[in-house]
This record gives C-alpha cells, sequence and structure tokens, in this order.
C-alpha cells in the first residue's frame, strides 16, 4: 500500500498541495469533483483532520450524509466507503466488478458496516468509484 501523506494536523490541504502530490491523477480528482456537482446539487466538502489515522481525509457530503472519504496516497488517491447491512443486497446485486464484491464480502463486519476502498490508477477505478457513490447516496 502507498504511503499516506498530508499527516500535518497544523496544514489544512489546498488543491495545489493534493494535485502537486497526486500529479497525472489530478485529472482524475478533477472530473470526480465535476461529476458529483453536476449530478448532485446539494453536494459538499469538508477536509478534517483525523487523530486516528493522523492524517487529512477528504469527505464529500450531502446534506450531513458522509458520501465517501478520500486519503491522499503519493502519486494517487484512495476513496473509501462505509455501508451498513442493509445495502449488502443492494451492493450484492450491482453491476460492480467481482472483486470490489468480494471486498465488501470479506470486510470486517463492525457496529457501523462494512468498508470498501478503491486506490484510483485508472479511469476503470474512477467509474467504480462514481457506482459506489451512487449507491451511497441512493441508500438511506
Amino acid at each position: 500500500m502507498e504511503p499516506i501523506v498530508l499527516t500535518d494536523p497544523n496544514v489544512t490541504p489546498s488543491e495545489k498541495q493534493v494535485f502537486a502530490i497526486i500529479g497525472d491523477k489530478s485529472a482524475l480528482w478533477l472530473e470526480l469533483h465535476d461529476y458529483l456537482y453536476l449530478h448532485h446539487h446539494d453536494i459538499s466538502e469538508v477536509w478534517r483532520f483525523y487523530n486516528d489515522g493522523k492524517c487529512w481525509l477528504f469527505r464529500y457530503l450531502k446534506k450531513t450524509k458522509t458520501i465517501c472519504w478520500i486519503s491522499i496516497l503519493e502519486s494517487t488517491f484512495q476513496v473509501g466507503f462505509w455501508f451498513g447491512a442493509k445495502a449488502e443486497p443492494i451492493i450484492l446485486a450491482s453491476d460492480l466488478p467481482e472483486n470490489i464484491m468480494e471486498e465488501y464480502r470479506n470486510a470486517k463486519k463492525t457496529k457501523i458496516g462494512s468498508g470498501i476502498g478503491i486506490v484510483v490508477h485508472n479511469r476503470a477505478d474512477l467509474e467504480n468509484v462514481i457506482k459506489l457513490m451512487e449507491l451511497r447516496i441512493k441508500i438511506k
């Protein structure tokens, strides 16, 4: 796994700083951002430093519901999702690739749900992130 960056709690990340770290993945970052704001007008975003992971995470929210968390890695970024138990049949009935469904099935179950994480390397990864975002937004 790529090392997480943005670990200084006193420096809120800027877009310029993020783009310098993720390099050519900046185009995928912008495409994700543009997609969300084009299709969901009530999306907001926030950077927050999390003491448990000792790093900054970027969150997309729909009203008060967290859609996903994004961690910045060297040369790319990872998008993480949490889904409650009622999401399982919806995820398993979706057209997500088998490897993502397998990750979901094998994820440790906690009282808040199960996680899925996708490191974005290419357009196919971004398309799967968008599918998961749409599922997360749809599930109440």
